[in-house]
């Protein structure tokens, strides 16, 4: 193998490729990318058997090959160069040089025989949507899903299709998100998995750079597939049955709060202080007064009250939440104002943006 490319086009393929390396691999040859050069391009390939990753850019191949080379050490080298051309060739045993104007290395790498293969995608249901679309409702929903693996439907992310949208949820059973997307064009057949949050994740990073505004989604029984600018990510689907969560979300409040972000969340965070030690609880008492007191009970640092300005339309009423569940939805709404609709102490409390995009956050209630 020998052939010559971009230094800024290597270093961003192989930062993509990059992202399915896991810290944990028991085999050595799964924490190296696989490298291959064919035709007019160099393939970039990564997997840690749940998530495989690939891409190519193109190069001056004036003989192909492939090989695996370490992936950390790859990475911060190229990263390192200024050069703008760089070749790569394999070298005697199982090396790759790489060669820039200023500068020559010999990095130690694994036979390509060794790789595992990358399974083929089977053919699946097919639908696509804005990237923007599908970052905003991947970054507003993955977190509540669950990270305790002994109920595996919890930890990852519900993708279904509904009349020209893709509903994305993600529940712990302690609370629940729910975002809905708008598909580019309608989805032919109903579409219904589930994706592993870390394959999400990890996805997300690589939609951040993305030049293209379009994400291609293929879903076959076991297996999902993310294609966008030559890059395509395929992931193992969990197996099992989501809950059937739209029971719990209510239809309407008793009382309707209408609050600024900006100054909830600070008094959350005043407040929280002093419940860490009861499970982050904090009550919520809404007066028609026009204030919210936000306050914890007596621990052993002490106790907070504090009140915060709403707007309010229906009866008194009171709940105890969890302060941390509160603040990672106010921190991804994408909005100036929260609207808030709670029914008694005893049943969920439903959280959107004023402004409605088709996003829904409900949190349990906790023992006051």
């Amino acid at each position: 193998m020998k052939l010559f490319c971009s230094q800024k086009d290597l270093d961003y393929a192989i930062n993509v490729v990059n992202k399915a390396i896991s810290p944990n691999n028991t085999l050595p040859v799964l924490n190296n990318i696989l490298i291959k050069a064919e035709g007019k391009k160099l393939y970039f390939s990564s997997t840690n058997l749940e998530i495989a990753i690939s891409c190519s850019i193109n190069a001056d191949v004036r003989s192909e090959g492939t090989i695996t080379v370490p992936a950390k050490l790859i990475t911060n080298y190229i990263a390192l160069l200024s050069d703008e051309k760089v070749e790569l060739s394999i070298t005697e045993g199982v090396s790759l040089a790489v060669n820039s104007s200023s500068s020559s290395t010999k990095i130690k790498c694994i036979s390509s025989d060794e790789f595992p293969l990358i399974p083929k995608m089977e053919k699946g249901q097919e639908f696509s949507c804005g990237v923007n679309d599908l970052y905003d409702a991947i970054t507003r929903v993955v977190f509540a899903a669950s990270v305790n693996t002994s109920r595996p439907v919890l930890s990852g992310v519900l993708f279904y299709s509904s009349v020209g949208s893709m509903k994305l949820v993600a529940t712990d059973s302690y609370r629940l998100a729910e975002k809905t997307v708008k598909t580019l064009k309608k989805v032919e057949e109903e579409i219904s998995c589930i994706v592993p949050s870390r394959t999400l994740m990890e996805l997300a990073k690589i939609l951040t750079k993305a030049e293209g505004k379009e994400v291609r989604v293929s879903a076959s029984k076991n297996q999902i597939l993310f294609s966008i600018d030559g890059i395509e990510l395929i992931s193992r689907l969990i197996e099992g049955k989501f809950p059937d969560y739209e029971k719990i979300i209510p239809s309407e409040g008793k009382t309707k709060l209408e609050v600024s972000i900006e100054d909830f969340s600070l008094v959350l965070k005043r407040v929280s202080l002093f419940a860490r030690e009861n499970n982050n609880s904090v009550k919520l008492s809404a007066t028609n007064d026009g204030k919210l007191t936000v306050s914890s009970d007596e621990t052993k640092v002490g106790e907070e009250k504090a009140e915060v300005l709403i707007k309010i339309d229906g009866e008194n009423n009171k709940i105890a939440l969890n302060a941390q569940y509160l603040l990672d939805v106010l921190a991804c709404i994408g909005d100036d104002k929260v609207l808030f609709l709670i029914n008694d102490k005893s049943s969920p409390a439903v959280i959107k943006p004023v402004k409605d995009d088709g996003y829904v956050y409900v949190i349990m209630p906790l023992k006051a």
